[in-house]
């Protein structure tokens, strides 16, 4: 492999990120490439720490600028600990949300802007994107209903801070995703399949293998 390769999977809460991250690990790895996991917020012990406060759900009061100031804080360490370091020593990083979540949240569902978040992209993460992005874009009824579901079982500390927004806040969200998904097609491959986890998962690998091959990491 000439050089690493980065990957993130974004998607509005319930759209199936976790199940289709992990599923493309254990591809990965059958085909004999050992992926660098990692998610956003968390990822590293700062990380984890902006994580709980960002998203537990007895969080109040929290102004949507500082929300966006977190957001970076945390993404600047994880570039620092564990991307830049993955893509350098040439493997290949999957990573659960990078800056198009905060474009999507921050910028569509708190009205920031789409703006005010690709600035502070540039100051932080400089010139760093994902070579390619998987965005999971089931509607929107189904993503709410999945992830309200999932919050209602989750034991231990919760974080259900966001699931908690109405639903006006999601459909900005699942609007600012789609304008990202139309202004990078390139970079962005969009699959809105509701279907079971295995059908969504050939989907994906589908539309990856192709720029995996083109990268070196597969042969």
């Amino acid at each position: 492999m000439a050089r690493g390769f980065f990957v993130s999977f974004e998607g509005v809460d319930g759209s199936g990120k976790t199940t289709q991250i992990l599923r493309t690990e254990a591809w990965l790895r059958a085909n004999g490439v050992e992926p660098v996991m990692t998610r956003q917020p968390g990822g590293t012990a700062v990380g984890d720490r902006i994580r709980a406060l960002l998203l537990d759900s007895r969080t109040e009061g929290l102004d949507a600028k500082a929300e966006l100031a977190m957001m970076f804080a945390d993404r600047a360490q994880s570039i620092v600990e564990v991307i830049r370091p993955a893509i350098e020593a040439e493997r290949v990083v999957l990573c659960d949300r990078f800056t198009d979540s905060t474009e999507a949240y921050q910028g569509g569902g708190r009205g920031l802007g789409a703006e005010l978040v690709r600035a502070m992209h540039g100051l932080v993460c400089g010139e760093l994107m994902p070579d390619v992005t998987v965005l999971l874009l089931p509607s929107m009824e189904v993503a709410l209903r999945r992830a309200r579901r999932r919050n209602e079982h989750t034991t231990g500390a919760s974080e259900g801070r966001f699931e908690a927004e109405q639903d006006a806040f999601f459909e900005r969200v699942h609007a600012a995703y789609r304008a990202i998904a139309e202004r990078e097609p390139v970079r962005v491959v969009t699959i809105e399949c509701e279907g079971n986890e295995l059908a969504v998962h050939r989907e994906v690998i589908t539309k990856i293998e192709p720029r995996l091959r083109a990268a070196g990491v597969l042969r």
